[in-house]
């Protein structure tokens, strides 16, 4: 039931922040920024849960261990981008948050790159 504790601290949040921009709106990003934290706090069990099986499973299939790190570094890094380009469209920053959104693509294709290039080296050994 932890949708319900996550549901919970949103629909908390958000009540206290319609509060409060009455009157001092500059305070209603904090509000944001604690609620987030509280849900990543939630998840964080859920999260190493994923990590552990995704981990064995690629124990079982002999994957090198060094792209299921790069794997699960670049979800953490889209994961975060989306939470900072979140927060910048609610205060109202679109221009911010679009380049916080391309900063973010740009890190995950620079860190792809390993895997792009062993998936390429495996389709050509394959090929004739």
């Amino acid at each position: 039931m932890d949708i319900i504790k996550i549901i919970g601290v949103g629909l908390i949040s958000l009540i206290i922040i319609i509060i409060i921009r009455q009157y001092k709106p500059e305070f209603t990003l904090y509000v944001s920024l604690l609620a987030g934290g509280i849900i990543l706090l939630f998840l964080m069990d859920k999260i190493s849960g994923i990590v552990d099986i995704l981990t064995s499973l690629s124990n079982k299939a002999s994957i090198d261990s060094e792209f299921l790190t790069l794997l699960i570094k670049i979800t953490g890094i889209a994961f975060l981008t989306e939470f900072a380009v979140s927060i910048c469209k609610d205060t109202g920053e679109t221009a911010i948050a679009n380049k916080v959104d391309m900063g973010g693509k740009v890190i995950i294709v620079s860190m792809s790159i390993p895997i792009i290039s062993s998936l390429l080296e495996t389709v050509l050994q394959i090929l004739p």
